[in-house]
């Protein structure tokens, strides 16, 4: 069972991807802020070393544990948009996992919004 759930996480993270041509990388990473699924689409480099990534990973779930103390005042976060100079940052929260992906900065806010609603529908099981 464990090895098909895997499998399903790989398989989400691709659909990510596969979602726009300017989409970067896409990782789905646990509470405690471990990476249990991340792929870099492929022609990309990576803007980060591996272990700058697993940092930003640790934190982006610290960000989400330090948001859930306004969720009663102001409600559950949709999600985390972060744009950069050289990348924009997107992180959505479901049931169990953060789904964070990055994608070119040039993109229109429209299709961003497109894609973060796509996403939420892809990601709705984990």
């Amino acid at each position: 069972m464990v090895a098909k759930n895997k499998v399903d996480l790989l398989e989400i993270v691709q659909k990510i991807l596969d979602l726009d041509s300017k989409m970067r990388f896409a990782a789905i990473i646990d509470p405690k802020g471990n990476i249990r699924e991340a792929i870099m689409k492929a022609g990309k480099t990576s803007l980060e070393s591996q272990k700058e990534e697993e940092h930003f990973c640790k934190q982006v779930a610290q960000r989400r544990a330090m948001r859930k103390e306004f969720d009663r005042t102001l409600g559950k976060v949709r999600y985390v948009h972060v744009e950069r100079e050289k990348v924009s940052q997107m992180v959505i929260y479901t049931k169990r996992n953060i789904v964070y992906f990055a994608m070119e900065p040039e993109m229109s806010i429209n299709t961003k919004i497109r894609l973060i609603t796509k996403i939420k529908k892809i990601t709705i099981s984990i």
